[in-house]
């Protein structure tokens, strides 16, 4: 069983990786935000009691089941409000880039000079383009596995998918990211 203060570290130490994982699957922070939220407060009401060794596959099972809820919710929403359209006059409201929260100005191994500074920006702004831009079975494996550091076996678990699928999805998000950050002129280190 896992006290209090465990679960409050736990939680403080994934609410950053969580929160840019939601916002790369549904592209809003808000919405990410919520969900980040959500998820916390499953964990905390369905699982607090669980072992603390326990609470990272817990907690990215529900975040991801999370995410899922978030786009059925909004494909029901979606629906309606196609169908009643027609009733109300259209506003487009303006979307936020959701690359201008990449830049984490709080990470004290970002490089002090200006160039250096900008070529980092622009690297993870490709970089997180290019997540962006993956399927979300991909994309999802590879967070997984690659940011949270989860084994195959977790990973398949968390998705609710065989170990197979897992590495399936890995190895096409690894090769689709390099293919496109090689159109963008960005070489990977083990590439000659």
């Amino acid at each position: 069983m896992s006290s209090r203060e465990q679960l409050s570290d736990f939680l403080a130490s994934v609410e950053r990786r969580a929160f840019k994982q939601a916002a790369y699957a549904v592209r809003d922070d808000h919405a990410a935000l919520d969900i980040v939220q959500d998820s916390m407060i499953k964990l905390a009401e369905k699982y607090g009691d669980k072992a603390a060794a326990e609470f990272p596959m817990l907690f990215q099972r529900i975040l991801q089941n999370t995410i899922r809820d978030h786009y059925r919710r909004l494909k029901v929403r979606t629906l309606w409000t196609t169908l009643f359209s027609s009733l109300a006059p259209r506003h487009e409201e303006q979307e936020q880039d959701p690359l201008d929260t990449l830049q984490d100005k709080t990470n004290p191994s970002q490089p002090l000079q200006p160039d250096a500074s900008l070529e980092q920006a622009q690297l993870l702004a490709a970089l997180e383009e290019a997540l962006i831009a993956l399927p979300t079975r991909q994309r999802e494996a590879f967070l997984l596995r690659y940011w949270e550091d989860l084994n195959t076996a977790e990973t398949a678990s968390v998705m609710g998918c065989s170990e197979g699928s897992v590495k399936q999805h890995c190895s096409r998000a690894t090769h689709a990211l390099a293919e496109r950050l090689k159109r963008k002129g960005i070489s990977l280190q083990n590439e000659e």
